[in-house]
Protein backbone atom coordinates (compact mmCIF):
# COMPACT_ATOMS: atom_id res chain seq x y z
CA UNK A 1 0.00 0.00 0.00
CA UNK A 2 1.47 3.60 -1.42
CA UNK A 3 1.40 5.95 1.49
CA UNK A 4 -0.73 8.93 1.91
CA UNK A 5 2.25 10.84 1.77
CA UNK A 6 6.09 9.71 0.74
CA UNK A 7 9.44 11.77 1.92
CA UNK A 8 11.71 9.43 -0.25
CA UNK A 9 11.81 10.97 -3.71
CA UNK A 10 13.15 7.81 -4.72
CA UNK A 11 16.24 9.24 -6.65
CA UNK A 12 18.14 9.33 -3.78
CA UNK A 13 16.89 12.25 -1.87
CA UNK A 14 14.17 13.59 0.42
CA UNK A 15 11.58 16.26 1.03
CA UNK A 16 10.42 17.30 4.68
CA UNK A 17 8.74 17.02 6.60
CA UNK A 18 10.14 13.18 6.92
CA UNK A 19 7.18 12.67 9.38
CA UNK A 20 4.15 14.33 8.12
CA UNK A 21 1.99 13.86 10.88
CA UNK A 22 1.63 14.52 14.67
CA UNK A 23 4.98 13.00 15.60
CA UNK A 24 5.59 15.61 18.99
CA UNK A 25 9.08 16.53 20.10
CA UNK A 26 10.45 13.45 19.14
CA UNK A 27 13.85 11.69 19.93
CA UNK A 28 16.13 9.50 17.89
CA UNK A 29 18.60 6.57 18.82
CA UNK A 30 20.99 4.88 16.69
CA UNK A 31 22.03 1.47 17.78
CA UNK A 32 23.82 -0.41 14.88
CA UNK A 33 22.13 -0.25 11.88
CA UNK A 34 19.14 0.83 13.07
CA UNK A 35 17.25 4.34 14.29
CA UNK A 36 14.52 4.43 16.93
CA UNK A 37 12.31 7.53 17.42
CA UNK A 38 9.61 8.49 20.12
CA UNK A 39 7.48 10.95 20.57
CA UNK A 40 5.04 12.97 23.12
CA UNK A 41 2.20 11.27 23.28
CA UNK A 42 0.35 13.17 26.04
CA UNK A 43 -2.79 11.24 27.93
CA UNK A 44 -3.49 9.18 24.92
CA UNK A 45 -2.72 5.49 25.49
CA UNK A 46 -0.92 3.65 24.99
CA UNK A 47 2.28 5.95 24.94
CA UNK A 48 5.21 6.92 23.84
CA UNK A 49 4.96 5.30 20.28
CA UNK A 50 8.03 3.94 19.02
CA UNK A 51 9.21 4.27 15.57
CA UNK A 52 11.93 2.46 12.82
CA UNK A 53 14.26 3.31 10.12
CA UNK A 54 17.08 2.11 8.79
CA UNK A 55 18.06 5.22 6.65
CA UNK A 56 16.07 8.14 8.53
CA UNK A 57 13.49 9.09 6.19
CA UNK A 58 11.40 5.69 5.64
CA UNK A 59 9.74 4.97 8.80
CA UNK A 60 7.40 2.27 10.51
CA UNK A 61 5.36 2.37 13.92
CA UNK A 62 6.53 -1.17 15.97
CA UNK A 63 4.62 -0.42 18.94
CA UNK A 64 4.59 1.88 22.05
CA UNK A 65 6.85 1.84 25.30
CA UNK A 66 4.05 2.83 27.64
CA UNK A 67 0.79 0.53 28.39
CA UNK A 68 -0.89 2.77 30.90
CA UNK A 69 -0.09 6.41 31.78
CA UNK A 70 0.10 6.43 35.80
CA UNK A 71 -0.91 7.21 38.09
CA UNK A 72 -3.94 5.60 36.26
CA UNK A 73 -7.07 7.08 38.05
CA UNK A 74 -5.65 10.60 36.40
CA UNK A 75 -5.60 9.25 33.09
CA UNK A 76 -9.60 7.02 32.98
CA UNK A 77 -10.65 10.43 31.40
CA UNK A 78 -8.84 12.71 28.73
CA UNK A 79 -6.13 14.81 29.28
CA UNK A 80 -5.37 16.28 26.14
CA UNK A 81 -2.30 18.64 27.70
CA UNK A 82 -0.60 16.25 30.28
CA UNK A 83 0.82 12.97 30.53
CA UNK A 84 4.06 12.45 28.51
CA UNK A 85 5.85 15.63 27.33
CA UNK A 86 8.99 15.42 24.92
CA UNK A 87 10.65 12.01 25.75
CA UNK A 88 14.02 11.29 25.53
CA UNK A 89 15.28 8.01 24.13
CA UNK A 90 18.92 6.28 24.70
CA UNK A 91 20.68 3.10 24.81
CA UNK A 92 22.98 2.23 27.37
CA UNK A 93 24.19 -0.36 29.53
CA UNK A 94 22.86 -2.71 26.97
CA UNK A 95 19.49 -0.89 27.47
CA UNK A 96 17.07 1.39 25.83
CA UNK A 97 15.72 3.89 27.89
CA UNK A 98 13.08 6.78 27.70
CA UNK A 99 13.01 9.33 30.16
CA UNK A 100 9.75 11.87 30.14
CA UNK A 101 8.74 14.99 32.03
CA UNK A 102 4.86 14.68 33.63
CA UNK A 103 4.11 18.32 34.13
CA UNK A 104 1.55 17.28 37.09
CA UNK A 105 3.64 14.24 38.67
CA UNK A 106 7.43 14.13 38.14
CA UNK A 107 10.16 13.00 35.68
CA UNK A 108 9.38 9.11 34.46
CA UNK A 109 11.43 6.12 32.78
CA UNK A 110 10.95 2.79 31.30
CA UNK A 111 13.52 0.70 29.95
CA UNK A 112 13.59 -2.88 28.26
CA UNK A 113 16.35 -4.96 26.83
CA UNK A 114 14.72 -5.34 23.30
CA UNK A 115 13.51 -2.41 21.75
CA UNK A 116 9.71 -3.76 20.95
CA UNK A 117 9.94 -4.71 24.91
CA UNK A 118 8.34 -6.03 27.29
CA UNK A 119 9.17 -2.60 28.77
CA UNK A 120 9.31 -1.68 32.53
CA UNK A 121 6.51 -0.26 34.58
CA UNK A 122 6.82 3.85 34.91
CA UNK A 123 9.69 4.35 37.59
CA UNK A 124 9.03 8.23 38.88
CA UNK A 125 12.98 9.31 39.00
CA UNK A 126 12.04 13.12 40.70
CA UNK A 127 8.67 13.73 41.58
CA UNK A 128 7.28 17.26 41.68
CA UNK A 129 5.33 20.07 39.74
CA UNK A 130 6.31 21.58 36.40
CA UNK A 131 9.36 19.11 36.37
CA UNK A 132 9.34 18.61 31.97
CA UNK A 133 11.75 17.20 28.66
CA UNK A 134 14.10 15.38 30.94
CA UNK A 135 16.71 13.85 29.08
CA UNK A 136 19.69 11.39 30.53
CA UNK A 137 23.58 10.88 29.47
CA UNK A 138 25.48 8.29 29.87
CA UNK A 139 29.14 9.27 29.76
CA UNK A 140 31.15 6.92 28.64
CA UNK A 141 34.28 8.92 28.83
CA UNK A 142 33.87 8.77 33.14
CA UNK A 143 30.86 6.47 33.72
CA UNK A 144 28.96 9.14 35.00
CA UNK A 145 25.79 8.95 34.34
CA UNK A 146 23.62 12.60 34.08
CA UNK A 147 20.35 14.24 33.87
CA UNK A 148 19.04 17.70 32.56
CA UNK A 149 15.24 18.85 32.52
CA UNK A 150 13.22 22.00 32.12
CA UNK A 151 10.19 23.92 33.57
CA UNK A 152 6.79 24.48 32.77
CA UNK A 153 5.73 27.79 34.11
CA UNK A 154 2.00 26.71 34.16
CA UNK A 155 2.92 24.32 37.16
CA UNK A 156 6.20 25.71 38.89
CA UNK A 157 5.73 29.16 38.02
CA UNK A 158 9.67 29.19 36.37
CA UNK A 159 10.64 28.49 32.82
CA UNK A 160 13.41 29.44 30.54
CA UNK A 161 16.07 27.31 32.72
CA UNK A 162 17.50 24.22 32.39
CA UNK A 163 18.52 22.13 35.46
CA UNK A 164 21.47 19.63 35.84
CA UNK A 165 21.52 16.37 38.23
CA UNK A 166 23.97 13.99 38.80
CA UNK A 167 22.13 10.60 38.49
CA UNK A 168 22.91 6.91 39.44
CA UNK A 169 23.73 4.04 35.82
CA UNK A 170 20.38 1.96 36.71
CA UNK A 171 18.50 5.66 36.10
CA UNK A 172 16.66 5.42 39.63
CA UNK A 173 18.54 7.99 41.76
CA UNK A 174 19.34 11.53 41.57
CA UNK A 175 22.94 11.75 43.53
CA UNK A 176 22.34 15.68 44.24
CA UNK A 177 19.66 18.17 44.60
CA UNK A 178 20.22 20.02 41.49
CA UNK A 179 21.62 22.90 39.79
CA UNK A 180 20.07 25.74 37.10
CA UNK A 181 23.19 24.93 34.30
CA UNK A 182 21.10 27.25 31.62
CA UNK A 183 19.52 30.46 32.57
CA UNK A 184 18.10 31.53 29.62
CA UNK A 185 17.08 34.93 31.41
CA UNK A 186 20.76 35.63 31.72
CA UNK A 187 21.02 35.30 27.61
CA UNK A 188 19.88 38.67 25.94
CA UNK A 189 16.90 37.77 23.65
CA UNK A 190 16.28 34.05 24.67
CA UNK A 191 13.02 33.20 25.75
CA UNK A 192 11.11 29.68 26.69
CA UNK A 193 14.35 27.64 27.02
CA UNK A 194 13.12 23.95 26.95
CA UNK A 195 13.33 20.91 25.19
CA UNK A 196 17.02 19.89 26.41
CA UNK A 197 19.00 16.87 25.01
CA UNK A 198 21.86 16.26 26.63
CA UNK A 199 25.13 14.81 24.34
CA UNK A 200 29.00 13.65 24.92
CA UNK A 201 30.82 15.09 21.95
CA UNK A 202 34.87 16.23 21.57
CA UNK A 203 35.04 16.79 24.80
CA UNK A 204 32.49 18.83 25.27
CA UNK A 205 28.94 18.60 27.46
CA UNK A 206 26.12 19.36 25.05
CA UNK A 207 22.93 20.68 25.35
CA UNK A 208 20.73 21.11 22.33
CA UNK A 209 17.76 22.80 23.30
CA UNK A 210 15.49 25.36 21.39
CA UNK A 211 13.69 28.29 22.85
CA UNK A 212 11.46 31.44 21.37
CA UNK A 213 8.40 29.44 21.49
CA UNK A 214 7.07 26.30 19.04
CA UNK A 215 5.44 28.69 16.19
CA UNK A 216 8.32 31.33 15.90
CA UNK A 217 11.39 29.86 17.80
CA UNK A 218 14.97 28.76 17.24
CA UNK A 219 17.25 25.52 18.12
CA UNK A 220 19.98 26.44 20.45
CA UNK A 221 23.39 24.66 21.34
CA UNK A 222 25.13 25.02 24.29
CA UNK A 223 28.36 23.34 25.25
CA UNK A 224 30.44 23.27 28.77
CA UNK A 225 33.95 21.24 29.33
CA UNK A 226 31.76 20.14 32.49
CA UNK A 227 28.40 19.39 33.13
CA UNK A 228 27.27 21.63 35.52
CA UNK A 229 28.52 24.50 32.91
CA UNK A 230 29.41 27.28 32.27
CA UNK A 231 27.76 26.55 29.21
CA UNK A 232 28.69 29.00 25.90
CA UNK A 233 25.04 29.32 23.50
CA UNK A 234 24.89 29.82 19.94
CA UNK A 235 21.34 29.94 17.74
CA UNK A 236 22.07 26.73 15.30
CA UNK A 237 19.16 26.48 13.41
CA UNK A 238 15.89 29.29 11.95
CA UNK A 239 13.59 29.86 9.69
CA UNK A 240 15.18 32.41 7.96
CA UNK A 241 14.32 32.70 4.80
CA UNK A 242 12.21 29.28 4.55
CA UNK A 243 8.56 28.64 5.18
CA UNK A 244 9.41 26.49 8.25
CA UNK A 245 8.34 28.03 11.14
CA UNK A 246 9.65 27.36 14.52
CA UNK A 247 11.72 24.54 13.50
CA UNK A 248 13.24 23.31 16.80
CA UNK A 249 13.38 20.48 19.35
CA UNK A 250 14.67 17.34 18.66
CA UNK A 251 17.56 14.91 18.69
CA UNK A 252 21.07 14.33 16.78
CA UNK A 253 21.62 11.15 15.81
CA UNK A 254 25.01 9.97 13.79
CA UNK A 255 24.63 7.07 12.04
CA UNK A 256 27.00 4.01 11.11
CA UNK A 257 28.74 5.89 8.16
CA UNK A 258 29.90 9.08 10.62
CA UNK A 259 27.03 11.24 9.00
CA UNK A 260 25.41 13.66 11.39
CA UNK A 261 21.98 14.14 10.97
CA UNK A 262 19.13 16.34 13.15
CA UNK A 263 15.55 15.72 13.54
CA UNK A 264 13.21 17.99 14.59
CA UNK A 265 9.37 19.39 14.42
CA UNK A 266 7.37 22.00 12.87
CA UNK A 267 3.94 23.06 14.30
CA UNK A 268 1.89 23.12 11.98
CA UNK A 269 -1.55 24.02 13.73
CA UNK A 270 -4.59 21.31 13.29
CA UNK A 271 -2.23 18.92 11.66
CA UNK A 272 0.23 19.09 15.09
CA UNK A 273 4.18 19.06 15.14
CA UNK A 274 5.06 17.56 11.77
CA UNK A 275 9.18 15.69 11.91
CA UNK A 276 12.04 17.52 9.43
CA UNK A 277 15.18 15.85 8.73
CA UNK A 278 18.31 18.20 8.52
CA UNK A 279 22.25 17.58 7.58
CA UNK A 280 24.66 18.34 10.19
CA UNK A 281 28.29 19.98 9.97
CA UNK A 282 30.32 21.15 12.11
CA UNK A 283 32.45 24.56 11.87
CA UNK A 284 35.78 25.65 12.44
CA UNK A 285 35.43 26.21 15.74
CA UNK A 286 33.50 23.09 16.65
CA UNK A 287 29.58 23.89 16.58
CA UNK A 288 26.86 22.24 14.73
CA UNK A 289 25.59 23.61 11.54
CA UNK A 290 22.59 22.50 11.08
CA UNK A 291 20.16 22.58 7.09
CA UNK A 292 21.39 24.84 5.22
CA UNK A 293 24.10 26.81 6.89
CA UNK A 294 21.53 27.21 9.88
CA UNK A 295 18.31 27.21 8.07
CA UNK A 296 16.15 24.59 7.21
CA UNK A 297 15.76 22.60 3.58
CA UNK A 298 13.31 21.38 1.74
CA UNK A 299 14.81 18.76 -0.46
CA UNK A 300 18.08 17.25 0.06
CA UNK A 301 20.39 13.62 -0.15
CA UNK A 302 19.33 11.00 1.71
CA UNK A 303 21.79 9.47 4.40
CA UNK A 304 24.21 7.42 3.16
CA UNK A 305 22.40 3.98 4.01
CA UNK A 306 21.57 0.77 1.64
CA UNK A 307 18.95 1.03 -0.27
CA UNK A 308 15.07 1.04 1.62
CA UNK A 309 11.67 0.29 0.78
CA UNK A 310 9.10 3.38 0.73
CA UNK A 311 7.47 3.83 3.70
CA UNK A 312 5.37 5.57 6.02
CA UNK A 313 4.06 5.21 9.41
CA UNK A 314 0.54 2.89 8.97
CA UNK A 315 -2.71 4.37 8.44
CA UNK A 316 -5.08 1.76 7.31
CA UNK A 317 -6.24 -0.93 8.88
CA UNK A 318 -8.51 -4.04 7.69
CA UNK A 319 -8.80 -5.12 11.73
CA UNK A 320 -7.46 -8.34 11.00
CA UNK A 321 -9.17 -11.14 14.15
CA UNK A 322 -11.30 -8.19 15.23
CA UNK A 323 -7.62 -6.49 16.52
CA UNK A 324 -6.73 -2.50 15.43
CA UNK A 325 -3.29 -1.79 14.83
CA UNK A 326 -0.24 0.68 16.53
CA UNK A 327 -1.21 3.22 14.55
CA UNK A 328 -4.32 3.77 17.10
CA UNK A 329 -4.88 5.01 20.61
CA UNK A 330 -7.34 5.35 23.26
CA UNK A 331 -8.02 9.42 24.34
CA UNK A 332 -7.51 7.95 27.92
CA UNK A 333 -6.10 4.61 29.51
CA UNK A 334 -8.02 1.49 27.94
CA UNK A 335 -10.69 -0.65 29.86
CA UNK A 336 -11.54 -3.81 29.88
CA UNK A 337 -14.40 -4.51 27.37
CA UNK A 338 -14.65 -1.35 24.94
CA UNK A 339 -13.66 -4.07 22.19
CA UNK A 340 -15.56 -7.42 21.52
CA UNK A 341 -13.23 -10.13 20.46
CA UNK A 342 -15.13 -11.68 17.53
CA UNK A 343 -13.74 -14.24 15.09
CA UNK A 344 -13.91 -12.22 11.80
CA UNK A 345 -12.65 -9.07 10.72
CA UNK A 346 -13.12 -5.53 11.37
CA UNK A 347 -13.62 -4.01 15.03
CA UNK A 348 -16.35 -4.04 17.25
CA UNK A 349 -16.61 -1.53 19.44
CA UNK A 350 -18.94 -1.44 22.77
CA UNK A 351 -21.33 1.06 22.42
CA UNK A 352 -20.10 2.56 26.18
CA UNK A 353 -22.59 4.43 28.15
CA UNK A 354 -21.58 8.02 29.27
CA UNK A 355 -23.63 10.55 30.29
CA UNK A 356 -20.79 12.12 28.37
CA UNK A 357 -22.38 10.93 24.87
CA UNK A 358 -22.74 14.47 24.10
CA UNK A 359 -19.39 15.55 23.66
CA UNK A 360 -16.86 13.69 22.14
CA UNK A 361 -13.83 15.17 23.59
CA UNK A 362 -14.84 14.32 27.20
CA UNK A 363 -14.67 10.59 25.79
CA UNK A 364 -12.21 8.03 26.79
CA UNK A 365 -13.22 5.49 24.59
CA UNK A 366 -12.43 7.11 21.23
CA UNK A 367 -10.10 5.18 19.29
CA UNK A 368 -7.70 7.91 17.88
CA UNK A 369 -4.54 8.21 14.53
CA UNK A 370 -3.05 11.33 13.97
CA UNK A 371 -4.01 13.15 10.65
CA UNK A 372 -1.64 11.28 7.95
CA UNK A 373 -0.92 14.34 5.42
CA UNK A 374 -2.17 17.36 4.66
CA UNK A 375 -4.40 16.45 1.83
CA UNK A 376 -5.96 13.10 2.02
CA UNK A 377 -9.62 11.67 2.36
CA UNK A 378 -10.46 8.49 5.27
CA UNK A 379 -13.20 5.72 4.86
CA UNK A 380 -14.22 3.31 6.70
CA UNK A 381 -17.78 1.17 6.74
CA UNK A 382 -20.16 1.26 9.45
CA UNK A 383 -22.81 -1.42 10.75
CA UNK A 384 -24.11 -0.14 14.05
CA UNK A 385 -25.85 -3.51 15.96
CA UNK A 386 -27.46 -1.80 19.15
CA UNK A 387 -30.95 -1.98 19.44
CA UNK A 388 -30.61 0.94 22.20
CA UNK A 389 -32.08 3.92 21.51
CA UNK A 390 -29.74 6.85 21.30
CA UNK A 391 -26.83 4.74 21.17
CA UNK A 392 -24.29 6.08 17.93
CA UNK A 393 -20.94 5.24 16.75
CA UNK A 394 -19.28 7.43 13.54
CA UNK A 395 -16.11 8.72 12.51
CA UNK A 396 -14.41 12.07 13.60
CA UNK A 397 -12.12 14.71 13.62
CA UNK A 398 -11.20 15.28 16.85
CA UNK A 399 -9.40 18.94 18.43
CA UNK A 400 -10.57 21.40 20.56
CA UNK A 401 -13.98 21.70 18.14
CA UNK A 402 -15.15 18.50 16.64
CA UNK A 403 -17.15 16.90 13.92
CA UNK A 404 -18.32 13.45 13.18
CA UNK A 405 -20.79 11.56 11.21
CA UNK A 406 -22.36 8.33 11.87
CA UNK A 407 -25.22 6.01 12.50
CA UNK A 408 -27.60 6.51 15.26
CA UNK A 409 -30.50 4.44 16.97
CA UNK A 410 -33.56 6.41 17.14
CA UNK A 411 -36.34 6.13 19.71
CA UNK A 412 -38.43 4.34 17.50
CA UNK A 413 -36.34 1.87 16.73
CA UNK A 414 -34.84 3.51 12.78
CA UNK A 415 -31.48 3.89 12.00
CA UNK A 416 -30.65 7.32 11.17
CA UNK A 417 -27.49 8.80 9.79
CA UNK A 418 -26.07 11.89 11.85
CA UNK A 419 -23.52 14.21 10.92
CA UNK A 420 -23.06 16.41 14.10
CA UNK A 421 -20.14 19.18 15.31
CA UNK A 422 -19.71 21.48 18.11
CA UNK A 423 -17.07 24.51 18.05
CA UNK A 424 -14.47 25.06 20.20
CA UNK A 425 -16.47 27.24 22.77
CA UNK A 426 -19.67 24.94 22.77
CA UNK A 427 -20.59 22.50 25.87
CA UNK A 428 -22.21 20.28 23.67
CA UNK A 429 -22.26 18.67 20.02
CA UNK A 430 -25.56 19.78 17.49
CA UNK A 431 -26.71 18.68 13.88
CA UNK A 432 -24.56 19.69 11.22
CA UNK A 433 -27.60 18.55 8.64
CA UNK A 434 -30.88 16.80 9.19
CA UNK A 435 -30.91 13.31 10.08
CA UNK A 436 -31.77 10.84 7.97
CA UNK A 437 -33.40 7.05 8.17
CA UNK A 438 -30.94 4.70 6.44
CA UNK A 439 -32.51 2.61 4.34
CA UNK A 440 -33.38 -0.99 4.71
CA UNK A 441 -32.08 -1.91 1.65
CA UNK A 442 -28.51 -0.50 3.26
CA UNK A 443 -28.76 -3.36 6.13
CA UNK A 444 -28.04 -0.71 8.59
CA UNK A 445 -24.89 -0.25 7.46
CA UNK A 446 -22.85 3.00 5.82
CA UNK A 447 -19.48 4.13 4.24
CA UNK A 448 -18.41 7.24 5.67
CA UNK A 449 -15.75 9.34 4.50
CA UNK A 450 -13.75 12.65 5.64
CA UNK A 451 -12.00 14.36 2.86
CA UNK A 452 -9.16 16.92 4.25
CA UNK A 453 -8.03 19.60 1.83
CA UNK A 454 -5.13 22.16 2.94
CA UNK A 455 -5.90 24.25 5.88
CA UNK A 456 -7.13 20.90 7.26
CA UNK A 457 -10.51 21.96 5.73
CA UNK A 458 -13.08 18.17 6.61
CA UNK A 459 -15.80 17.76 4.35
CA UNK A 460 -17.49 14.90 5.37
CA UNK A 461 -19.85 12.12 2.98
CA UNK A 462 -21.61 9.05 3.48
CA UNK A 463 -22.89 6.19 1.20
CA UNK A 464 -26.30 4.93 2.28
CA UNK A 465 -25.61 1.67 -0.15
CA UNK A 466 -28.63 2.79 -2.10
CA UNK A 467 -26.91 3.75 -5.66
CA UNK A 468 -27.03 7.45 -4.78
CA UNK A 469 -23.03 6.82 -4.25
CA UNK A 470 -20.90 9.59 -2.29
CA UNK A 471 -23.17 11.96 -0.90
CA UNK A 472 -21.50 14.94 1.22
CA UNK A 473 -23.31 16.53 4.44
CA UNK A 474 -23.43 19.15 5.65
CA UNK A 475 -20.62 22.73 5.80
CA UNK A 476 -17.05 22.37 5.80
CA UNK A 477 -15.61 21.65 8.80
CA UNK A 478 -12.18 23.54 9.83
CA UNK A 479 -10.47 21.25 12.07
CA UNK A 480 -8.43 22.48 15.18
CA UNK A 481 -5.75 21.61 17.40
CA UNK A 482 -6.26 20.67 21.16
CA UNK A 483 -3.31 22.61 23.13
CA UNK A 484 0.19 20.86 21.95
CA UNK A 485 -1.47 18.21 20.06
CA UNK A 486 -2.92 18.29 16.91
CA UNK A 487 -6.22 17.14 15.56
CA UNK A 488 -6.89 13.35 15.65
CA UNK A 489 -9.12 11.38 13.28
CA UNK A 490 -11.10 8.97 15.90
CA UNK A 491 -13.74 6.08 15.85
CA UNK A 492 -16.16 5.94 18.55
CA UNK A 493 -19.19 4.33 19.65
CA UNK A 494 -21.53 5.07 22.39
CA UNK A 495 -24.87 5.07 24.60
CA UNK A 496 -27.36 6.92 26.74
CA UNK A 497 -26.90 5.97 30.87
CA UNK A 498 -28.78 3.02 31.54
CA UNK A 499 -28.21 -0.43 32.79
CA UNK A 500 -27.06 -3.26 30.82
CA UNK A 501 -25.05 -3.79 27.48
CA UNK A 502 -25.85 -1.32 24.97
CA UNK A 503 -24.55 -3.59 22.08
CA UNK A 504 -22.28 -2.87 19.29
CA UNK A 505 -21.12 -1.52 16.46
CA UNK A 506 -18.50 -2.90 13.82
CA UNK A 507 -16.11 -1.17 11.85
CA UNK A 508 -14.65 -2.58 8.56
CA UNK A 509 -11.98 -1.71 5.95
CA UNK A 510 -10.27 1.82 7.25
CA UNK A 511 -8.18 3.24 4.17
CA UNK A 512 -7.10 6.37 3.72
CA UNK A 513 -5.39 7.67 0.40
Amino acid sequence: MTPVWTADLGDGTYRNPVLNADWSDPDVVAVGEDFYLTASSFGRAPGLPLLHSRDLVNWSIIGHALDRLEPAADFAAPRHDRGVWAPSLRHADGRFWIFWGDPDHGIFQVHAEHIRGPWSTPYLVKAGKGLIDACPLWDEETGEAYLVHAWAKSRSGVKNRLTGHRMSRDGRTLLDEGKVIVDGDRIPGWFTLEGPKLYRHDGWFWILAPAGGVETGWQGAFRARDFFGPYAEKAVLAQGSTDVNGPHQGGWVRTPAGEDWFLHFQARGAYGRVVHLQPMAWDADGWPVLGDGGEPVRVHRKPAAPPQPVEAPATDDAFPGGRHGRQWQWTANRCAGWTVEHGGDGLRLACVRSADAHDLRLLPNVLTQRLPAETFTAEVTLALESTEPGARAGLAVLGDAFSWIGLERGAGGEVRLVHRFAEAVAEKERDAEHARVVPVSAGGRVRLRVEVSPGARCRFCADTGTGEGWRASGPVFAATPWRWVGALLGLFAVAPPGQGSAGTATFTGFHVN
